[in-house]
């Protein structure tokens, strides 16, 4: 008879790997469903508290509840599930009560496992650690094919890029694997009767210190959710201006599944891993990833990342030698105290004591360390045994008789971290053509250029989908050369961990500026470009009431001529004090300029107002429309270059806000300016050819939702 394809335990393997990266995924999806209420609700909504969800383990203190999950681990697996397959449910409610359903089943699936999986002689517990962090590295690998997006989140379906029914599948699949195994308790009956040796401590009497350990797997899931659940959340983090941004996410994002894969190559080593000195060169790391741009940012990233995945074997491993109950409850509330703390930095304005933590980043990150220290001191003294030096191997106790299990094991996970390395950086590979070609403008015989502005909510539709499919739709139709996108930095928890822009950029032909770096503690301003960006700069507004304002200065080169492009989010109606502060630096960064100018910004007044006058008078500018009185929130302003048309687009179902949108001629390099002045005088469409004009797909009830709307045409000048 033929052998099988797969061995039982590389099919086991395989199935736990999956299982894990259903893990990742519901996790992770946990925070954007979420995100969402707050985000129509503009405060806290009440739906947070499904973030506790993630607490579900503390039954573990329960014996009856060990018992029965380690008998029947499988039900732990498909309750996760539904963290997949709620997809389906139309409801943003009705998806977030699924996704947290799977969220308790993953997390108590995977904590009763380490509790109950310490059978000395099986080597179980080593395999499910591996299994789990093989999974986190598909998950990576997985989002790098889908530019960072997850195809089995729930915020996905058909509609959007969705492969929501093969995750399902294949969910079912490693479910069924797992119900066909056999319990846990027969075989660990057959292994103690065939060898006659111990059961690990873990099984038996818990010795560890659990508040440390506790503290410890908080922070290691933090750190992995919040830095190393995408390859581009490091390089956003130290991403900067033109023309030293830092490594683009495409191709260095590599490097980051190379560093966590790395790690957990040598987890083993306990006596490495659990160190004064790796933990010290790993905080060097966290400090410069924490506050430095640039190469020396990412650098130090992917020096976090080695050590985050190097400790994750010991700070698994000591949670089997703890009461469950206190110990997972406490772990998984200080992960939820750490989250919270890691949307509170840049949501002070909107929670209760966020002034505490108001652009504090470095504080999140200093708790994140001391926890993993203290994760890892604890992991040392009670997994070696007292006055010993025998620290090679997690499992030195009983290395005796299992070594060759788990040199198979460590091979098995090894092959499996080079073949997810490898597979991403083919993906990295075959995205780099379209992330580094030449953008084109549309009409360069025009010199024309079609500049617009978008708020666009986090590329969360109203209906919480993912909508970078219809930003991208809109940006195709509108022909945009130069577009403002506000409420853009998604590099966070709460917002899936994501970096939406790569896709615009490299599908549509783009140079993207992603804007201020996400521990610059903004809700984001990003600018995609169809000329080359010579130069920007990041500005944080003057904000000394409200949420931190941010700003974009570009200098573009547009046929040959330097353009500036300013894109601008500023603060709530509620604080005056900061709109007029920051009106008032916009205005001088446009004043002292020297090149023509592109405004398009969020600024919240009425037109002809105080901050309007400061806007455009301070910054000498003119308004695209001076006679537009139905504006409060977004506006563009010009100078030194032709106004030929302005459009005001409606929202569709993607977000709250307009689009606006005007098209420019730019004079050529040799022509003067010093007479410059605008023209205000409307004029007919007829007056320019098709290639000046807007798109009429806009017109009547125009396509998905977006038409020209306020004066339900565009407007033409001379």
């Amino acid at each position: 008879m033929a052998a099988p394809l797969l061995s039982s335990a590389t099919r086991h393997f395989l199935a736990d790997a999956y299982l894990s990266f259903v893990f990742w995924t519901v996790l992770t999806s946990l925070g954007l469903c979420i995100w969402y209420f707050p985000l129509w609700h503009m405060g806290i909504s009440g739906y947070e508290v499904a973030l506790f969800s993630d607490m579900a383990p503390a039954i573990l203190g329960i014996p009856a509840a060990r018992k029965t999950l380690r008998r029947h681990k499988w039900v732990c697996a498909a309750v996760g599930l539904a963290g997949i397959g709620s997809y389906a449910v139309e409801s943003p409610a009705g998806r977030l009560l699924a996704v947290s359903i799977g969220t308790a089943g993953v997390t108590s699936g995977l904590l009763s496992l380490l509790y109950e999986d310490t059978v000395a002689e099986t080597g179980r517990l080593d395999r499910t650690i591996q299994a789990w962090e093989a999974g986190l590295v598909a998950s990576l690998v997985v989002r790098m094919w889908f530019h960072t997006n997850n195809p089995a989140w729930v915020t996905m379906d058909a509609r959007n890029g969705g492969w929501n029914r093969v995750a399902v599948v294949l969910g079912v699949l490693a479910v069924v694997d797992v119900m066909a195994r056999r319990s846990d308790a027969d075989a660990e009956a057959e292994a103690a009767k065939k060898s006659d040796a111990r059961v690990s401590p873990g099984a038996g009497t818990r010795s560890a210190p659990w508040v440390s350990a506790a503290f410890g797997l908080g922070g290691l899931l933090f750190v992995l959710h919040s830095l190393f659940s995408d390859s581009a959340i490091v390089g956003r983090w130290s991403w900067d201006g033109y023309p030293n941004t830092g490594p683009a996410p495409v191709p260095w994002g590599v490097l980051v599944v190379a560093a966590l894969a790395a790690g957990f190559a040598v987890g083993h080593r306990i006596d490495l891993t659990t160190g004064y000195l790796w933990w010290a060169v790993a905080s060097a790391g966290a400090a410069l990833v924490t506050t430095v741009s640039g190469w020396p940012g990412f650098a130090g990233g992917l020096i976090l990342g080695v050590y985050s995945a190097s400790v994750t074997r010991a700070v698994l491993r000591v949670q089997a030698r703890c009461p469950p109950g206190r110990t997972f409850a406490v772990a998984m509330l200080w992960y939820n105290v750490l989250v919270l703390a890691h949307v509170w930095v840049v949501a002070y304005e909107f929670v209760p004591g966020g002034p505490l933590l108001r652009e504090r980043t470095w504080v999140v990150m200093l708790a994140t360390m001391v926890s993993l220290l203290a994760g890892a001191r604890s992991a040392r003294c009670s997994l070696v045994r007292s006055g010993s030096l025998q620290l090679a191997s997690a499992s030195a106790a009983a290395d005796s008789y299992k070594v060759p299990i788990l040199r198979a094991d460590r091979q098995r996970a090894r092959r499996l971290l080079a073949v997810a390395t490898v597979l991403g950086l083919s993906a990295m590979i075959w995205r780099l053509p379209a992330a580094t070609r030449r953008p084109v403008p549309y009409h360069p015989e025009q010199r024309l250029v079609t500049a617009a502005i978008w708020t666009v909510h986090f590329d969360l539709d109203n209906d919480m989908w993912l909508a970078e499919d219809r930003i991208m739709q809109a940006v195709r139709d509108l022909e945009a050369d130069v577009m403002g996108f506000l409420e853009s930095d998604t590099e966070r928890i709460i917002m899936g961990g994501r970096d939406w822009t790569q896709r615009v950029g490299e599908e549509l032909g783009y140079y993207v500026d992603y804007g201020p770096s996400p521990r610059k503690h903004t809700w984001g301003c990003a600018m995609i470009s169809k000329f080359p960006i010579v130069n920007s700069t990041h500005h944080l507004l003057p904000s000394p009431v409200g949420e931190l304002a941010c700003a974009i200065h570009a200098t573009l080169d547009v046929y040959g001529r330097p353009v500036d492009v300013i894109i601008s989010h500023n603060g709530q109606k509620e604080n005056a004090l900061d709109r007029r502060l920051q009106t008032t630096e916009l205005a001088r960064i446009m004043r002292e300029s020297p090149n023509p100018m592109i405004f398009a910004g969020y600024v919240v007044t009425k037109p002809h107002a105080r901050n309007y006058k400061i806007l455009y008078k301070g910054g000498r500018i003119h308004d695209v429309d001076p006679t537009d009185s139905d504006r409060w929130c977004q506006y563009i302003g010009y100078r030194g270059i032709k106004r030929t048309g302005y459009a005001r687009v409606s929202r569709g179902t993607i977000t709250d806000t307009e689009i606006q949108v005007a098209k420019f001629v730019v004079p050529p390099p040799e022509d003067d300016l010093g007479s410059w002045a605008p023209s205000y005088n409307r004029v007919e469409e007829s007056s320019y050819g098709p290639e000046y004009q807007f798109p009429t797909v806009f017109r009547g009830k125009g396509v998905r939702g977006h038409f020209y709307h306020v004066f339900d045409e565009p407007r033409y000048y001379d």
